[in-house]
């Protein structure tokens, strides 16, 4: 993967947890993901469409979840409420529209955001699109961006008018 579509997102991740929890972020090294089990227990995931396509996940274990969503909405909540996972999927949707912004020249859309809580689920992204996992450490505990983009056809031959398979 280029890593011109990886250096947005730990800019977005440490931009977002800076200004809206007051959280910094420091980011470990990022590797290639050698299979589909999530690597924590809730996962916001989100599409990306149009030059690129494929999908961005911010991966917790829940007890870190539980803290960050505290910090955001200035309460604690359990995973099972329901604005539990509309605060997890609000912070994946500002990383992913704050890194889609620094793609220079593409046009790139991204899906509302979906959010799965529980222990060993997968998160599939097409056999032909690797995934980088950046593992991600705060004072609120760790957590993963997980990336599995590729450019379109359309994009690696110009024509950003062509929609994404």
């Amino acid at each position: 993967m280029d890593p011109r579509y990886i250096t947005p997102f730990i800019a977005s991740i440490q931009n977002v947890f800076s200004t809206m929890l007051q959280l910094p972020v420091s980011i470990d090294e990022p590797r290639l993901k050698q299979d589909n089990r999530a690597t924590y227990d809730v996962s916001a995931i989100i599409g990306m469409s149009g030059d690129v396509t494929g999908n961005v996940v911010l991966s917790f274990p829940a007890d870190t979840a539980q803290r960050l969503v505290a910090l955001f909405i200035g309460e604690d909540i359990s995973t099972d409420n329901p604005d539990f996972a509309d605060a997890i999927g609000e912070l994946v949707n500002m990383v992913a529209g704050n890194a889609k912004a620094d793609f220079s020249g593409k046009a790139v859309s991204i899906s509302c955001p979906s959010v799965i809580i529980g222990q060993h689920h997968a998160v599939s992204s097409g056999s032909d699109t690797p995934c980088v996992i950046i593992p991600c450490q705060t004072d609120c505990g760790e957590l993963a961006i997980e990336i599995a983009i590729r450019e379109t056809n359309a994009a690696s031959t110009g024509d950003s008018t062509a929609q994404a398979a």
